[in-house]
């Protein structure tokens, strides 16, 4: 499947909150396309992990991730569980490259989803696929990392960030 054009900030349906899908067919077409604009945008920017429906204009449910190896097809996520306890970080997005957002998620989370063949599952996660997780799932609430700023001290341009912390692209 062909990568598609990943949405940007300022692009309404990105604010859209995304639809369950309710057959496992109907989610394969699109995950072999987030898969396939992954995989673009990781050549054009040399990062990234996971990527969620909206964001390629289609307001479903779904959410495509590669971490450490492993890859993660969810059909319509639900939290189960999101800890109190919370860690800080700059976020950056497919929808603005650019940005960098500091923000604060849950330390754990376990989610329920469905898989490609329609079976439930749970994902639990600490750290950074916890972040991931938290993510992409806002994108299905439309929710952006933007919107989760800690203040107007943060944000911040990719290349100010990393002249700031001494590291040369």
């Amino acid at each position: 499947m062909p990568s598609r054009r990943i949405l940007q900030l300022g692009d309404p349906l990105l604010r859209t909150v995304s639809a369950p899908v309710s057959a496992p067919s109907a989610a394969i077409p699109v995950f072999e396309d987030l898969r396939a604009t992954l995989h673009q945008f990781r050549r054009t920017h040399g990062f990234g992990r996971g990527i969620s429906a909206v964001q390629i204009g289609e307001p479903l449910r779904l959410i495509y991730i590669e971490f450490e190896g492993a890859a993660y097809a969810l059909r319509n996520p639900v939290y189960e569980f999101q800890s109190e306890a919370k860690f800080r970080l700059w976020d950056d997005c497919f929808s603005f490259p650019d940005l960098l957002v500091y923000l604060e998620r849950s330390q754990n989370v376990r989610v329920r989803y469905e898989d490609e063949e329609g079976k439930v599952r749970l994902v639990e996660a600490a750290g950074p696929l916890s972040e991931l997780l938290q993510h992409e799932i806002d994108h299905l609430d439309g929710i952006l990392a933007v919107d989760r700023a800690l203040d107007r001290s943060s944000l911040s341009t990719r290349e100010e960030h990393m002249r700031q912390i001494g590291v040369a692209r």
